[in-house]
């Protein structure tokens, strides 16, 4: 599920807990067999840590983010150096927001379970229209042509921006065994990038097979003290195509950093310490 799991009553039960997610990732993780590339900061810029970050759009100068949870969803117009939140629009209650992408003037944003998408202008984030959605909705983004949406299963899909209809869907696999819990999406350099959920990693899919193509491990990109809630994983790829610069958070993270790929072969140079 893509929720977030009701806190453990004292440290011991939380102790236990992350030791089980520890254990479900170790299980999650054993056939994946190809090296990760890993990653340098550029620079780490404030994050809201009571945002659940469930989708991040980078477009026209502006970042752009989805947070989640009932009673807590929004859409948000976030300044980039500071953090600051320069528009919002909260969501009803019940509703638990989640993917987010662009499409020409508008922001169209998935929820979770509640089989509805919402479309904005992105100018005003004036709430324009809705559209039903037959899947679950975790992760969205857009090839030019159209929505690719995640389910958290090994399945993305191809709508049509304008009905939400399915125009195809591929299997994604690595080494031939299909890879789950996809979850936020960005198209970058005509390749699909999906965080895979409670994991430190990021899969780069063929966009025409679903094929893995590569693996971005992110681990140790937050520290370990500033890991305050179990659910406060890796989720948000965001992608400034005018000048080549790539984003990543996380749910309830503090910070927003902008990387640097490192292929697997180069020489690693250390990671710079966010300030």
């Amino acid at each position: 599920m893509n929720r977030s799991v009701p806190k453990p009553a004292c440290s011991v039960c939380s102790r236990h807990r992350i030791a089980f997610f520890a254990l479900c990732l170790a299980v999650a993780t054993a056939g994946w067999a190809r090296a990760a590339d890993g990653y340098r900061v550029v620079n780490a810029y404030p994050h809201d840590p009571r945002a659940f970050t469930q989708g991040l759009v980078y477009v026209d100068g502006h970042l752009y983010e989805s947070t989640g949870l009932n009673g807590r969803s929004s859409l948000r117009m976030l300044d980039l150096t500071t953090g600051r939140i320069q528009q919002k629009f909260d969501l009803a209650p019940q509703y638990f927001g989640e993917g987010l992408a662009p499409w020409g003037s508008t922001l169209v944003q998935l929820t979770w379970q509640n089989h509805i998408a919402f479309v904005y202008d992105r100018f005003s984030f004036r709430q324009l229209r809705t559209i039903p959605c037959p899947w679950e909705g975790w992760g969205l983004a857009e090839d030019g042509k159209s929505l690719i949406l995640s389910d958290g299963s090994s399945t993305l899909r191809f709508l049509d921006p304008e009905s939400f209809h399915e125009r195809r869907e591929i299997i994604v696999k690595d080494h031939g065994k299909p890879v789950d819990k996809l979850n936020e999406l960005e198209y970058i350099h005509g390749e699909i990038y999906a965080n895979i959920w409670y994991t430190d990693r990021i899969a780069r899919i063929s966009p025409a097979t679903g094929k893995v193509l590569g693996w971005i491990d992110l681990a140790g990109l937050l520290s370990p003290a500033e890991h305050t809630d179990p659910d406060a994983v890796l989720n948000g790829i965001a992608y400034d195509a005018a000048h080549d610069r790539l984003f990543v958070t996380g749910k309830l993270w503090p910070k927003l950093f902008e990387i640097e790929v490192v292929p697997r072969n180069a020489k690693l140079v250390p990671v710079q310490k966010p300030k």
